[in-house]
């Protein structure tokens, strides 16, 4: 198991990893905090992303959580500490703000499709964080809440996330009420894939990641990027813009391998080229 440890030399680590079978997966470690993303979190996340990227042995991810709060979100003690600052905080809230879009946007960008594994509640920042994987699992206890509006601060950066992943009038919903959305209504909006029994969300997480690493890694990579790219573009742009990827994938090896195997009626046998 690999370590990722907090800021300080010497304290706990805030997030631990492991990899079996090609699935990476990462834990946040910090329960007694609520897994909030805090300062040193967010550098951990984001160094164990960084490494991920380049890791070919690595095929799919899985974000999990220790504890009964998969994620309450920003640290509000390091953010409240700045308060006091000559400018109230200013340049300290946009720095925070900046690194945590820079940890969602690297979640997004990884080669890799990353599954996140939602047990007990997921807020504010960390809804952010389960709306930024590509697939989520959620335990039927699971719940999910932005609920910035209720203490006088919009979830302006979660909203990013959540209008790309659920429909305007539910993402709407979740960011002007800032009440709490369980489980099978997070599956309703688009917001979790699944709802499995409480306490199975990671076994479940990693069972879809294992068949994700079964497959060849050149279309899951292709495939990912240009979904995300796709998603910003005009229809006839989004098409020709596919048709050229698909093109590039058609002529790689594995995509004659794949095709071979059908048509020969045997299982593929993949070489990630």
């Amino acid at each position: 198991m690999i370590l990722h440890p907090a800021a300080n030399e010497g304290a706990a680590p805030v997030l631990t990893s492991a990899v079996t079978d090609g699935v990476c997966t990462l834990t946040l470690a910090r329960p007694q905090a609520r897994n909030s993303l805090s300062e040193a979190m967010m550098a951990a996340l984001s160094s164990a992303l960084a490494g991920i990227a380049a890791d070919k042995s690595v095929r799919a991810v899985v974000l999990a959580a220790e504890g009964p709060v998969f994620s309450a979100g920003h640290d509000l003690k390091e953010i409240q500490a700045h308060r006091g600052d000559a400018d109230r905080g200013r340049a300290y809230f946009a720095e925070v703000l900046g690194r945590c879009s820079a940890l969602m946007t690297a979640i997004v960008r990884l080669p890799q499709p990353v599954i996140a594994a939602v047990e007990g509640m997921a807020t504010a920042a960390g809804c952010q964080l389960v709306a930024s994987c590509d697939l989520a699992v959620a335990g039927e206890k699971a719940r999910f809440c932005t609920p910035g509006v209720n203490i006088g601060l919009f979830c302006h950066t979660p909203m990013v996330a959540l209008s790309r992943n659920l429909g305007r009038k539910h993402a709407l919903e979740m960011l002007l009420l800032g009440e709490w959305v369980e489980a099978p209504e997070a599956h309703r909006m688009g917001l979790v894939n699944r709802v499995v029994p409480e306490g199975t969300a990671l076994a479940a997480a990693q069972e879809l990641a294992r068949r994700i690493a079964a497959k060849s890694t050149v279309p899951v990579k292709l495939g990912k990027e240009a979904f995300y790219a796709q998603m910003e573009m005009g229809l006839d742009d989004a098409y020709a813009y596919a048709s050229r990827v698909m093109t590039e994938n058609m002529l790689a090896r594995d995509a004659d391998e794949g095709i071979s195997a059908v048509l020969e009626k045997r299982p593929a046998s993949w070489e990630d080229r």
